[in-house]
Formats: C-alpha cells, structure tokens, sequence
C-alpha cells in the first residue's frame, strides 16, 4: 500500500484528493491530519507550489522516523487556485468534512483573511507560513513568516543611509500593500525621510508605463517595490527598459517570486529584499535543507522563503503535539505559553512569540547584482516579531481574533 499510495502521491496533490503519506508501520495507527490549502494554480502559482513540496518533505521524513507519539501524518491537499472563494470553499470542507487536526494555508493576506473568520468559527488552527504585513492577533492561529518589524524596520533605515532619505512605494492594492505602505511610510518619517509618492496598483495590471512616469518625474533615493503575483511582476522589466535605474526595496520579490532567475539581467539590479530564506544562503543547514529538496523535487525552479517556513511549520507542529501530547489546540497552546518552543531552522535558530504567536527569524539582506546573482551585505540573527506584544496582544491572556495596524493597534 505504500509503494501505491506514494506512487499516486504527485497526481493526487493536483488534482486535490486526499494524499497518504504514512509508512506500512505506522499504518495502523490513527493517522493525524494536516490540511493544505495552498494555490497550485493561478495567479500565485509560481511562489507557492514549493510550500506544498515543503509540507510533503517534512511529513515523509517524519513518517519515515516513526511520525508523531507514533500516528503517521496525513496530508489532505487542496488546490486554492488563487482564488478566495475557494479558500474559504476548502477551508469549510477541510475542517467539518476531512476533520483535520490542523490546517496550513494561504498565500496572500486577501486569501488569509477570507478564511480567518471561518477557522475562529469552526474552532480550527491554522498556521499562516507566509511573510506578511503583520498585526493578526489570533489564538486559532500561528504565523511562520516574517512580518514588517523584521523586514521593514531593518531594510528601510539601511537603505535610507545608503541611498538617501526621498522614498517611493509601488505597492499592490489590498490589504498587504496598503499596511505594508503604512509601515515604510512611519519609518521613512521616524527616520527624518520624505515621501516621494506612494501607488496602489490593483492585482492583475501587468502594465507600468504611467507609473514609471511619475517615478522618474518624483526622483526618488529609491523605490519600495511590494507588488504581488505575476502580472504585477511585469514592472521590472519595464522599469528597467525605460532606464529607471533606481534602487529598488522590497519584502516580498526574490523571496518569494525569485524573479531574479526568472527575468533577464539586470532587470532587478540593486534590488535589496529583507528575508528569513532563499536558496543562495550559504550555511551548511541551508545547504543541507536544500540538497533534500533538490533530491525529492529536482524539478522545483526555487527554494524560497514560503517554503521553508512551511517546512519548519511542520517540525514545529510536530514537537507542540509531543510536548502536549495532544492535538488539541487548547492543549498546544498551553506548551507555546511556555515562550520556549524553538527549533533549528534551514535559516537558524526560530522560536514562537507567546503573546502573538508569530515566529522570530533571522533576517538576510539579499542583494542582486546585474547578473542577478546574490549577495547578502548584511545578517541580523533572531529578531523578534515584538510589534504586536508591545502594542498589546497578548494571547496567553485574552484571544481577540483580529488584526491590527500601525494607525489602529490592539487596546490595552
């Protein structure tokens, strides 16, 4: 039964049906379902079909050592299509029909937010493995990706005594761009900076031409590029054949999208992204995280950030439901309280946050020079997602199932 189910395992993902991924020996055991709602198709397709081969390589590995207190995990996996609607479609279905035990899910914060409402309801737990734009304070929730005080409050101070105080944001126009731009905005100014122009592009439009204009007529330091998906990514190229020529800050490209393999030099030159992973890393726990991926996948175009923060999600999960012995998510909850359950990352050493349930990182500078190769000018080991726990959530105390802003913080 192994050898079949294995066999079926690539098949079964596209097409959504539920995935086996336990051994002959752990097979009579009680199996511990992990829903995977993730986009395989679509619009953000290219960034996250590699955090559904993340989850798979940590559930075969742990399987293969004898699963979690003994119970294989199981994978259900559904294919999101970029689409909210099915989000909150499978995350329904995930939870009152497939009974998992947790949920990985999401890629963009629209998509996060669609289901958010129905995990609380349902009395879910989902884990969130994507950089975003912070402020989720969610007890049904735990967020492996880095948010804006990891990325934004080092990236911006050190691009600004680099390059100059005047800053533009090209930002995408939803929830994520327009925190995100709220973010640099108080730090640009917190920092003795100056705006330069600030735009919202909705998803989908692949054409820069005006706002290229009003760039060059600005004359900005720099640019904040924190535009999502494929056709947004269209800017680069056009940027760069219009001879813009500026340096360029981000969050989310290269990490997430690696558009400096997927675009011809220098289309990204002096792109600066703040992330807690990407494939050129050079440490020996990096290197050895991505030769196991290389060698079930050798097809995977890039290893990026989603993907190991989907990868350690599953580690992380697995040493919460041994120290509770349970998989219940009052029980986990009360172990992550403890503020000591850490693990040794492909990235480094990560930890969980009590009060917000985020995950500290370390942060990487990368850098892309015109023949888009990486560089990394700078490190910053173990920041800690503190933003929220300052501004007053604290889910060891009270769960307000919400999000919160810069301009709009928790009570407290």
């Amino acid at each position: 039964m192994t050898g079949t189910v294995l066999r079926g395992l690539h098949a079964a993902v596209l097409t959504g049906t539920l995935v086996l991924a336990s051994s002959a020996a752990l097979a009579a055991e009680k199996p511990i379902k992990l829903g995977v709602l993730e986009d395989q198709s679509g619009d953000f397709a290219v960034a996250t079909i590699g955090k559904v081969h993340a989850i798979q390589l940590a559930a075969e590995e742990i399987n293969k050592a004898g699963g979690i207190m003994g119970r294989p995990l199981e994978l259900v996996v559904y294919d999101t299509q970029s689409d909210n609607t099915r989000y909150q479609e499978f995350m329904r279905r995930v939870l009152q029909r497939d009974k998992a035990d947790a949920v990985f899910a999401g890629f963009s914060s629209a998509s996060r937010e669609a289901y958010r409402p129905i995990v609380d309801q349902l009395n879910g737990f989902a884990f969130y493995n994507n950089q975003y734009e912070g402020g989720v304070c969610d007890g049904h929730m735990i967020v492996t990706g880095a948010v804006p005080e990891q990325q934004f409050s080092t990236l911006i101070p050190w691009m600004m005594e680099k390059y100059g105080k005047k800053v533009y944001t090209l930002a995408a126009d939803y929830n994520f761009g327009q925190i995100s731009a709220e973010w640099v905005r108080n730090i640009v100014k917190q920092h003795g900076g100056e705006m330069a122009g600030e735009e919202f592009i909705p998803l989908g439009v692949s054409q820069f031409s005006q706002s290229i204009q009003n760039i060059q007529k600005a004359k900005p330091d720099f640019i904040v590029t924190l535009l999502v998906g494929t056709a947004q990514a269209s800017y680069y190229e056009q940027a760069a054949s219009a001879n813009v020529n500026l340096p360029m800050a981000s969050s989310v490209n290269v990490g997430q999208g690696y558009e400096h393999k997927r675009f011809k030099p220098p289309s990204l030159k002096d792109m600066y992204v703040t992330t807690n992973y990407i494939e050129e890393i050079d440490s020996p726990q990096s290197k050895a995280f991505l030769a196991k991926f290389k060698a079930k996948f050798p097809n995977e175009p890039y290893v990026n950030q989603e993907a190991e923060n989907s990868y350690l999600a599953v580690y992380l999960y697995k040493q919460m439901v041994e120290r509770a012995k349970s998989t219940n998510r009052d029980d986990i909850r009360k172990v992550i309280a403890q503020g000591d359950v850490c693990m040794d990352a492909p990235e480094g050493k990560v930890c969980i946050d009590p009060k917000s349930q985020h995950m500290s990182h370390t942060i990487y500078l990368a850098h892309v020079n015109a023949d888009h190769s990486i560089d990394f000018p700078k490190v910053w080991p173990d920041i800690k997602p503190y933003w929220l726990g300052e501004a007053g959530c604290d889910l060891t105390k009270k769960d307000p199932m919400a999000q919160y802003t810069p301009s709009n913080p928790p009570p407290k």
